[in-house]
């Protein structure tokens, strides 16, 4: 076993206001009109809101000296809804290295944290730790056989990096060029969290949701997001249910994408 698997890495107790919840919504594309995403009178916070009160975790990681900051990457990402989120409020997290997988040249670091509202997994890509002799875990699910049921367009903003490092992830690769440069990017690109949660606004639609009903949210992030590109979204829509994969610019950008609302 890796050293590093089941290390606890602490509890924290995370606060935030209805104007947190509402610049998350602003900046992953709820419109003005969404008035129930913007505004307090009627606010509704959206799920993968939580992802940004929980992002001290992968962070502390690596702080711990589990990898290189300045090259590691999100990999991956899961989420399971438990309850909704309140308007405002504490919320009292746990978290911990669940597992660490070896893909030969690199690691994979799957990082939980579990609350009362949501339990979610990060996986840390890490150049340079991996040749341990461990299990390389699950590959990238393909994408479902037969026609989608829907292609979409979502637009990503030139100064959306900018404002989503302003909820927590303030790694220095989406918004500097030298970082960016030394994580091997040629320009700052967007963060992960930020794409998936855009895509899930347009899926919501898709399928006559409501974005704050997202129960549960997976996908693995196979390339670079730039702000201003516009997403294509291949769907297979069942129900609530969807698979999904992303590209950008002819990239595949999410991989093995699904998302359930109520």
């Amino acid at each position: 076993m890796h050293p590093w698997e089941g290390r606890q890495l602490g509890d924290r107790t995370v606060a935030y206001d209805e104007r947190d919840a509402i610049l998350y919504a602003l900046a992953v594309g709820a419109s003005p009109d969404q008035l129930d995403l913007v505004f307090e009178d009627q606010l509704r916070v959206l799920p993968t809101f939580a992802l940004t009160l929980a992002q001290w975790a992968p962070d502390a990681l690596g702080s711990a000296g589990a990898f290189d900051t300045t090259t590691a990457v999100h990999g991956a990402q899961r989420l399971e809804v438990l309850a909704p989120l309140p308007r405002a409020g504490e919320l009292a997290l746990s978290a911990r290295v669940d597992r660490v997988w070896d893909k030969g040249a690199a690691a994979i670091f799957d990082v939980v944290v579990e609350c009362d509202y949501f339990a979610a997994t990060w996986a840390i890509f890490a150049p340079g730790c991996g040749g341990f002799g461990g299990e390389r875990g699950p590959s990238a699910p393909a994408p479902p056989e037969g026609d989608p049921s829907a292609s979409l367009t979502v637009g990503t903003a030139a100064n959306q990096a900018a404002l989503y490092r302003l909820l927590g992830d303030r790694h220095h690769m989406h918004i500097d060029p030298a970082a960016a440069q030394a994580a091997g990017q040629p320009r700052p690109f967007l963060h992960g969290l930020s794409t998936l949660a855009s895509v899930t606004l347009a899926l919501a639609d898709e399928v006559g949701a409501h974005p704050a009903d997202l129960r549960s949210l997976e996908g693995r992030f196979a390339a670079p997001v730039f702000p201003g590109d516009d997403l294509a979204v291949t769907a297979w829509a069942q129900g609530r249910a969807v698979r999904f994969e992303v590209t950008a610019d002819d990239r595949p950008a999410v991989r093995g994408g699904t998302v359930t609302f109520a």
